[in-house]
C-alpha cells in the first residue's frame, strides 16, 4: 500500500523554482516530476485494488469459516440438549432406583423383624418340642412296662363300683387320646418349625438377591450419568473453544473489514492526490507559457533599447548590462527525520515486542507510546492527505495521514484521540493541529499511540528513526 502526494510542500518548492530560475526548462523539468509521480501514484492505485481483492477473498474465507462454526455450534447444542435430556431421564431412573431401594431397605427390615419373630417362635417350638419329647419318652417307658396295652380286666376287677369302673375307663381314654393329641402336636409343630426355617432361609436370600439386584441397577445408572455428565462437559468445552474460534474468526472480520476501509480511503486520497497533481500540471504548463512571453517581450525590449542606444552615441558601443533576472535557489534539509512530534518530545513506550498489558499475550507494539495528558493538542507531523479519521476498534479514535516525502509513500497513524478535528481527504501541513490526545480504545491510561508505516499502512517500522 502507498500513499497521496505532499501537496503543498511540493507547490512550494515548485514555485520558488520558478520564481529563481531561468527560461523554460526548470519548469518542464517540474511538469516531467509531476507526471512520473502521478505514474507512480496510478501504479500504487493498482496495487491497492489488487489488495482489496486479496481483502475481499480473505473476507469470504472467514465469513465460509464463520458459517461453518455456527453450524458446528448448533450441532454441539443440539447434541448438549439431548444430552440433558438423557441426562434427566437417566437421574429420573436414579431416583426411581433409589425409592426402590429404599423401599426394598424397609422391606429388608419388616423381613428381618420376621425372621426375629420366626427364630423366637422356632425358639418356643424347639422347646416345646424338647419337652414332648421327654414326655413321649417317659409314656413309651410307662406302656413297654405295662406290656404295651392297658389290662381292661385289671380296671374292671380292681374297681370298687360301676361308678369307680366308668371313672377308671375314662381315664384311661383320656390318657390315651392325649397320648395321641400330644402325638400329632408334636408332629404338627416339627412340621411349622422345618417350614418356618425355609421361611426364614428363602426370605434371606431374596433380601440378598434383590438387594444386590437395585444396587448393581443404581450402580449402572450412576455410571451412566457420570459418563454422560463426562460428555456434557467435554461438549460445553468444544462450545466455548467454538466460541472463542467465533470471536477470533469475527474479529479477523473486523480487521479485513477495517482494512478493507483503510484501503478505500487510500485509494481516495491517491485518486485525490493524483487529481491535484494533474491540476498542477496544467498551471505550471500555463506559468510556463506566461514566463516564455515576458522573457520573450523582455528581449524584444532590450533589444530594441539597445539598438536606440547605439545610433545615439554614434557608433559607440555600451557593455549590456548583466543579466539579474536568473539567480541560483538552494535547499537544506533541517533536522534529522521527516516527521516532528506530534505531542510531546518523552517516549514511555518504545517500537517493538512486548507483554501487552490489555491482551496478556507478548505481541508486537507496532509504534511509540507519548505519556500525554487528555486534551494535548495533536499536530500534523508532515505535509500530507488525511485517509481516515474515525473510531477504529482498539485504536478509539485514530487519525491515519497519507505522505509522499523524497519519493517515499508513508502512512502515519496517531491513536487513542479524545477529538478528531479532521476529515477524510483534508490536505493538512505540518504542525497543523488535527485534534486532541485522549485514552479511547484499548488504552490502559491518556496517552498518544504513534505508527509510521513504510510505503502503506500494513507495514509498520519504527518510528524514532523518522522523527525530527
Amino acid at each position: 500500500m502507498k500513499k497521496s502526494i505532499l501537496i503543498l510542500t511540493m507547490t512550494t518548492l515548485l514555485l520558488t523554482t520558478l520564481a529563481t530560475a531561468g527560461g523554460t526548462s526548470v519548469s518542464a523539468e517540474s511538469i516531467q516530476e509531476l507526471k512520473e509521480k502521478i505514474n507512480q501514484h496510478e501504479a500504487e492505485k493498482s496495487k491497492i485494488s489488487e489488495e482489496k481483492n486479496n481483502l475481499d477473498n480473505n473476507k469470504k474465507d472467514t465469513e465460509s469459516k464463520i458459517d461453518e462454526n455456527l453450524k458446528e455450534q448448533k450441532s454441539v447444542e443440539q447434541e448438549i440438549v439431548d444430552l440433558d435430556e438423557r441426562l434427566a431421564k437417566t437421574q429420573s431412573d436414579i431416583s426411581t432406583k433409589e425409592n426402590e431401594i429404599s423401599e426394598t431397605n424397609k422391606e429388608i427390615d419388616e423381613l428381618s423383624e420376621r425372621i426375629e419373630t420366626l427364630k423366637e417362635e422356632i425358639k418356643i417350638l424347639e422347646e416345646k418340642i424338647e419337652k414332648r419329647d421327654v414326655l413321649l419318652k417317659d409314656r413309651l417307658r410307662s406302656i413297654q412296662q405295662s406290656g404295651g396295652e392297658v389290662n381292661l380286666i385289671q380296671v374292671i376287677f380292681n374297681s370298687k363300683s360301676f361308678i369307680d369302673f366308668i371313672s377308671r375307663t375314662t381315664a384311661v381314654n383320656t390318657i390315651m387320646d392325649q397320648d395321641k393329641k400330644i402325638m400329632e402336636e408334636q408332629a404338627a409343630d416339627k412340621q411349622l418349625l422345618a417350614e418356618n426355617q425355609k421361611e426364614v432361609e428363602e426370605k434371606k436370600k431374596t433380601v440378598v438377591a434383590k438387594k444386590e439386584e437395585l444396587e448393581g441397577q443404581k450402580k449402572e445408572l450412576v455410571a451412566l450419568k457420570n459418563q454422560l455428565d463426562e460428555q456434557k462437559s467435554e461438549r460445553k468445552t468444544l462450545m466455548a473453544q467454538l466460541e472463542e474460534e467465533h470471536q477470533e474468526l469475527e474479529e479477523i472480520k473486523l480487521t479485513i473489514e477495517e482494512e478493507q476501509e483503510i484501503l478505500a480511503a487510500e485509494e481516495q486520497a491517491k485518486a485525490q492526490a493524483i487529481a491535484l497533481a494533474q491540476n498542477k500540471i496544467g498551471e505550471l504548463e500555463q506559468l510556463a507559457k506566461e514566463e516564455a512571453e515576458r522573457k520573450r517581450k523582455e528581449a524584444e525590449r532590450r533589444k530594441a533599447e539597445q539598438a536606440k542606444s547605439n545610433q545615439n552615441q554614434d557608433g559607440k558601443k555600451v557593455a549590456s548590462a548583466p543579466d539579474t533576472s536568473t539567480g541560483s535557489s538552494g535547499t537544506s534539509g533541517g533536522g534529522n527525520g521527516i516527521f516532528i512530534y506530534p505531542a510531546g518530545n518523552s517516549i514511555s513506550s518504545p517500537f517493538g515486542m512486548r507483554f501487552h498489558p490489555i491482551d496478556n499475550v507478548h505481541k508486537l507494539h507496532a509504534g511509540i507510546d507519548f505519556p500525554v495528558g487528555t486534551g494535548t493538542p495533536l499536530k500534523a507531523p508532515a505535509d500530507g492527505v488525511v485517509s481516515t479519521a474515525r473510531w477504529m476498534g482498539g485504536f478509539g479514535n485514530v487519525i491515519m495521514i497519507s505522505h509522499y516525502i523524497d519519493g517515499q509513500s508513508y502512512t502515519t497513524v496517531s491513536a487513542h484521540l479524545s477529538r478528531i478535528d479532521v476529515s477524510p481527504g483534508q490536505a493538512v501541513s505540518q504542525g497543523e493541529v488535527i485534534g486532541a490526545t485522549g485514552n479511547t480504545g484499548k488504552s490502559t491510561g491518556p496517552h498518544l499511540h504513534f505508527e509510521v508505516h513504510l510505503g502503506g499502512y500494513g507495514n509498520p517500522v519504527n518510528p524514532a528513526p523518522y522523527m525530527n
